[in-house]
């Protein structure tokens, strides 16, 4: 017999000059998780923007984070560090999985309602492999154009450990990265899966000031960039466009998903997919301590992961960890990364 979400309820929690602060926000989908926890609430997804915030999941690197001392607010996400703020349509599904939990297939049932999303407005977008979230993608880099008079087959970024783009001109920043021609990313996504139940989610980039990210490195990618929906189109599109659309596809996607996470039979020293079961890694945390889920940077970046399904989509490498003491997360716990 397959799972599914229960019938998934939105709340608008606020947006424009009723935008919510994150400490707030991170407030309310605690209190949310315990309620879901206990059964008193259906499967639940906060809607909302945020005032301008950079947040820091768990992976990040102090050189990723403002060279200016901007504050960061430390969360118990999976990834590493973005920004949100206005013009970015941000969404916390708080949902009650099967366990054990499948949290990478979690990810890619995200991905895969925003992909949709996007696609109504007319653009096409994808998932890359070894990196989590939604892309639009880059030229092939051989019809990309130089930067800074250098062939991007020795692009600084990749080739010199010490080289900062955020110090070496415009022609280096996220936000810039369309010009360039490079993969660039749509929406981020960073969870925490808690007692099998899901916390934080997805941020969108409807129409936002890009050049927010340009203070760090976002979600420690280097080697691409941001982008948004106005971007893409060239024209405004609005949160109010986008808002029934994506709540539309994420109902879409999760009331109907198969939630039951892949089956994995051993064949002498590997372990491989049943047939059918879809083809990417599980996370699974079966008990006290916390798993994370990291799609990190590959040698494949830049290609277009597998189609949608049950657990379909890019590898995720999964590593144990203790629970950090004063973090205020539960026991048993998975997280995974932008």
């Amino acid at each position: 017999m397959s799972e599914a979400v229960s019938e998934l309820r939105f709340v608008r929690l606020g947006f424009g000059a009723e935008a919510v602060d994150y400490r707030a926000a991170w407030d309310r989908q605690r209190e949310v998780h315990a309620a879901r926890f206990a059964d008193e609430v259906p499967d639940t997804c906060l809607l909302l923007e945020h005032p301008p915030v950079y947040t820091a999941g768990r992976r990040t690197l102090e050189s990723e984070r403002p060279l200016d001392g901007t504050p960061v607010v430390d969360v118990d996400r999976g990834g590493k560090i973005t920004w949100h703020g206005p013009g970015q349509l941000v969404g916390y599904p708080i949902l009650k999985l099967p366990r054990p939990v499948d949290v990478v297939a979690h990810v890619r049932r995200l991905e895969e309602a925003l992909i949709r999303t996007a696609a109504d407005f007319g653009l096409e977008t994808t998932r890359v492999e070894g990196r989590s979230g939604v892309w639009v993608l880059g030229d092939p880099v051989s019809e990309r154009p130089a930067l800074g008079g250098l062939s991007l087959d020795f692009d600084p970024r990749l080739q010199d450990e010490e080289f900062d783009p955020r110090l070496n001109g415009p022609e280096y920043a996220p936000s810039n990265a369309g010009q360039r021609r490079e993969d660039r990313k749509l929406a981020a996504i960073g969870i925490r899966v808690a007692k099998g139940v899901t916390m934080h989610g997805f941020a969108l980039n409807v129409n936002p000031d890009n050049t927010w990210f340009d203070r760090i490195v976002p979600c420690g990618i280097r080697d691409a960039g941001v982008t948004s929906l106005a971007n893409e189109l060239g024209r405004d599109v609005t949160i109010a466009e986008v808002l029934p659309v994506v709540e539309r596809h994420l109902r879409d996607v999760l009331e109907n998903a198969d939630l039951r996470p892949r089956r994995v039979e051993p064949t002498g020293s590997e372990a491989v997919a049943s047939p059918g079961a879809g083809a990417a890694m599980s996370a699974t945390a079966p008990g006290p301590g916390v798993a994370e889920a990291a799609g990190a940077p590959g040698p494949g970046a830049g290609t277009p992961a597998a189609a949608f399904g049950p657990g379909a989509g890019i590898p995720a490498e999964a590593a144990g960890s203790a629970a950090e003491p004063g973090s205020g997360a539960p026991a048993g716990a998975a997280e995974a990364a932008r």
